[in-house]
This record gives structure tokens, C-alpha cells and sequence, in this order.
């Protein structure tokens, strides 16, 4: 599997890791330093080269030093300048030695007043910040966002978690961040994603194999997380080698969600969809169906399929109804690679370790797609507990067995052994009704080409989003269903 070097994210707590484990081997973190406010300079300057002036914003930390030697290059440059600093004098190690090395008058941060015509470099708080901002951070916060001024974040914008992505009391809205050797998680993660502006990743001469040392298992989901894992039909393929999906039908005015996952697993590459029906719904399914096939839902129809290599994967849950009956269904079909979405979901709302003990038993390869509500009903405890999405979907992939797809403009997939990603394709335009039941078809599309479980669901989801961009604005989920075949990535 590839992991791209690019698409690693690291967490605070990692970064700083990495920091220390870089001077420790004998590289010297004031130079380090150097690099990076230097980075933040040069971006600015480039950026704003007719700015009236640069004020430079340090706090009382490492990110403050980043600020300092930002603004000694901003000197060296003639640019017009203004400091502020918070706990300036209280400065310690290459913070105080980046400090010193400013001719340049500091001011406190609480005498800084916004005006038209000035570009902020944000060096206050960087990705570690676990606490709110504040009074005088958050009033520069507020006067900078209602007069629309530039501003260019030093490693994350001041407010924001970087684990997280939430919001600590206030956080500025950047136009650019620049952070260095790798994103962390708040840069993607929702709000975080949508203050950082345009994303800038610097080399600032840390080696790469000491921050690869300390990364989790967290990517940016894209091609390079599952495009080895998904083989493409060749001359020899016959539909049934491309996969056969069975997808599960509710009744016949509940059908049209079973429906769009089965033609979005056919579009989607499966050789065969099959979709299983009660007989009162066969007529309604029939009528607008053509390369989709049709059984009637019954025992022994189930049973054959369980019993059938050339049936690969299930879809259970789009439009089915909540019954006890959906939850026997379900454990039923562990056997196989399924996708549990929608009301198979909230069926086990009540008895959710019933689900769960019988994935682990089964060693079965299941995805479950919940979106936030469905989530807090599987997993209540971890939807109201503290801490970033990424965690909260890891904990739930652990506990279940399941790979989690953790719905939402942000997605998360995560699987039990820790392996997780962020998605970041998806337009907003994909809140839309039947979207989901179209992703749900896309997974078990990936599982029926015999692709593992987590690179199923991580190219699925990519998938959709790039559908979603795809088919544009006004889509709807028929729409993004005709134009999965276009939204592969050009090595699938």
C-alpha cells in the first residue's frame, strides 16, 4: 500500500516529538526555527507586496518565536513594521534568543488596535493550544474579522485545536496558514479546515524518516491509500470475477434507497447487483431497473446466497424499516463483506453489543456508514465525549470490530487496528437526500472487488466526494450516481 509522504498527518503532541527528537540527534532547533518564521515571511511578503503594514502577532512560546524571526526578516526587508507580543520578557530558549535578535520595538499584545490596510502574522498560539484564548487574543480576533484583514497563520491559526480542529473561544479566519513538514489533523477536521485558508506544508530540514518515526496510522484519504488494493476488470474478467453485490430492498414505498445503492454499486464496477425484495416491492423495483437483477427476499433465498462464491458482498439497511426482523437479517449475512447503513444502523440503537459481539465472533468483514445521529446511537458514550472525530470514530472501530466511515463533511474512516483518514473532497452540495444510499453502494462495490475492508471504505468515500465535484452544483443523488464511472482516480 502507498502512503505518500504528503498526505501524513501528525498531531501536536507527535510534532513536538519530532522536535525533540531532531535536536537530539544533533540538529540545531534554533536554525529550525530560522526556517520556519523565515517560511512565514516570504509567503507574506509574496503574497501582500503592497501591504501598508505587516504586524506580527508573537506569543509566549515556540510559535511566538516563529513570529519573531518573521518579522526580522520582514525588517531586513524594509516592509513596514509592527510588533506585539504577549509575556515578551518571559521568553525562554530559542524563543528568547529569536526575541533578542529583533531590533525592532515590542509592544504589548493588549495595545494592538486593527486598521484598514494591515496584513497579521499570526504567531500567538500554535496547534497545541488546549484552551481558550484570551480577552485581549479574542477582541483582536473580533476587530480582524469585521474589518476583512489578511492574515497569515504561522502553523495554525490562533484558536484553533490542532488535534481537533475546534475552536477554542475564538480562533482567526486565515487567508493562508504555514506549517511545517506535516498537517496535522486540525487542518482538516471541521471547523479547523475552513479557518486556515489556503494550506501551506514547509520543509523546514527536519528529516523525514524522524517525522515518519513518530506518525500514527492517520493519512488525507486519496488514491494513494487503496489504489493498490483494487483491481481493475482485464480481458479475461467475467461479471461474476468484477463481484456480485446483493443489495436489500425495503417494501415497495421504501424501495428507492435500495435501489440507488444497487445501480451505484453497478456504476461502481461490480460485474452483478442483485437486488433482493419483498414480493410486494418486485413489481415497483422491476419498473425501473434493467441491468439490475431481481430475487424475492426469503429464507431460502438467503441461504443460497450465503451459500454462493460468486455472491461477494450485501448492502443492508437503505430504506429497509427498523424491525427486528433487519436485525436478524443483518447477523445473518456476517458470513460475507457487508454494509451496515441507515436503518440496519438503528436497528441495533438498542442492543448495539448484540451487533458487535457477533462481528467479533464471526471475524466478518463489515463497514458501517453512520452519519452523526446514527453514530450517537450506536456509540453514545463516545458521540458525547470530549476529543477529536478521529478518535471518537478509532474507539467506535475498535469496540465494533467494523470499519466506521463517520459520515459528515469531514468523513473519517477508521479502522479497529487504529488506521484511520480524513476525507476532504466532498462538496457541501453532497448533503443531499440519497447520497448516502449512494455511498453505501460505492463500498460494497470495493468489497466485492475483494479489496480490504478499510481501503474498500477509504476509496469509496473518495469516490463519492470526487463524484460529488463531478456532477456539481444541484446534484442530486441520481445524478451522482451517473457519474461515478468518471470520478475513478486515473491509476484504479
Amino acid at each position: 500500500m502507498l502512503h505518500e509522504f504528503e498526505r501524513i498527518l501528525i498531531g501536536p503532541r507527535e510534532m513536538g516529538l519530532v522536535d525533540a527528537d531532531a535536536a537530539g540527534s544533533g540538529i540545531d532547533s534554533f536554525r529550525l526555527m530560522q526556517n520556519a518564521g523565515e517560511a512565514v515571511a516570504a509567503l507574506a511578503l509574496a503574497r501582500y507586496p503592497d501591504s501598508g503594514r505587516f504586524v506580527v502577532l508573537c506569543g509566549p512560546g515556540n510559535n511566538g518565536g516563529d513570529g519573531y524571526v518573521a518579522a526580522a526578516a520582514f525588517a531586513r526587508a524594509g516592509a513596514s513594521l509592527c510588533i506585539y507580543g504577549i509575556g515578551s520578557e518571559d521568553l525562554k530558549g530559542d524563543a528568547a534568543r529569536a526575541r533578542a535578535r529583533v531590533e525592532a520595538e515590542v509592544a504589548p499584545l493588549s495595545a494592538y488596535a486593527c486598521r484598514p490596510g494591515d496584513v497579521i502574522i499570526d504567531a500567538i498560539f500554535g496547534a497545541g493550544l488546549s484552551r481558550d484564548v484570551p480577552q485581549d487574543v479574542a477582541r483582536i480576533i473580533a476587530d480582524a474579522t469585521k474589518l476583512r484583514l489578511p492574515i497569515v497563520a504561522a502553523d495554525i491559526p490562533s484558536g484553533l485545536d490542532g488535534e481537533t480542529g475546534e475552536i477554542r473561544g475564538a480562533a482567526f479566519s486565515a487567508t493562508d496558514t504555514v506549517t511545517f513538514m506535516a498537517r496535522k489533523p486540525g487542518h482538516l477536521l471541521l471547523p479547523g479546515r475552513e479557518l486556515c485558508g489556503a494550506l501551506h506544508v514547509f520543509d523546514i530540514g527536519i528529516p523525514k524518516r524522524l517525522v515518519m518515526a513518530r506518525a500514527g496510522k492517520l493519512w488525507e484519504n486519496g488514491p494513494g491509500l487503496f489504489s493498490d488494493a483494487l483491481a481493475g476488470p482485464t480481458a479475461e474478467s467475467h461479471k461474476y470475477a468484477r463481484g456480485h453485490v446483493a443489495v436489500f430492498s425495503g417494501g415497495p414505498t421504501s424501495s428507492g434507497a435500495a435501489r440507488l445503492s444497487a445501480t451505484a454499486a453497478l456504476k461502481a464496477g461490480a460485474g452483478a447487483v442483485t437486488l433482493v425484495s419483498p414480493s410486494e416491492a418486485l413489481a415497483v423495483n422491476a419498473a425501473h431497473l434493467n441491468a439490475v437483477m431481481l430475487r424475492e427476499a426469503d429464507s431460502r433465498a438467503i441461504r443460497a446466497m450465503l451459500g454462493d462464491h460468486r455472491v461477494s458482498a450485501f448492502v443492508v439497511g437503505p430504506g429497509y424499516g427498523v424491525s427486528a426482523a433487519l436485525r436478524e437479517l443483518a447477523l445473518s449475512l456476517l458470513t460475507k463483506p457487508t454494509v451496515l447503513d441507515a436503518d440496519a444502523l438503528t436497528a441495533f440503537a438498542s442492543e448495539p453489543k448484540s451487533l458487535f459481539e457477533a462481528i467479533h465472533a464471526e471475524g466478518a468483514t463489515v463497514v458501517m456508514t453512520p452519519h452523526e445521529g446514527e453514530f450517537g446511537r450506536l456509540f453514545p458514550d463516545l458521540a458525547s465525549a470530549s476529543g477529536s472525530k478521529v478518535e471518537r470514530a478509532r474507539k467506535a472501530a475498535a469496540r465494533s470490530g467494523a470499519v466506521i466511515v463517520y459520515k459528515g463533511s469531514d468523513t473519517v474512516i477508521a479502522a479497529p487496528d487504529g488506521r484511520a483518514a480524513i476525507n476532504t473532497n466532498a462538496p457541501a452540495d453532497l448533503a443531499t437526500a440519497g447520497s448516502g444510499d449512494v455511498l453505501a453502494g460505492i463500498t460494497a462495490a470495493m468489497l466485492a472487488h475483494a479489496a480490504p475492508a478499510f481501503e474498500a471504505a477509504c476509496a469509496a468515500v473518495w469516490i463519492h466526494g470526487r463524484s460529488g465535484q463531478v456532477a456539481g452544483g444541484g446534484l442530486t443523488a441520481e445524478t451522482l450516481v451517473d457519474v461515478i464511472p468518471q470520478a475513478f482516480p486515473e491509476m484504479v
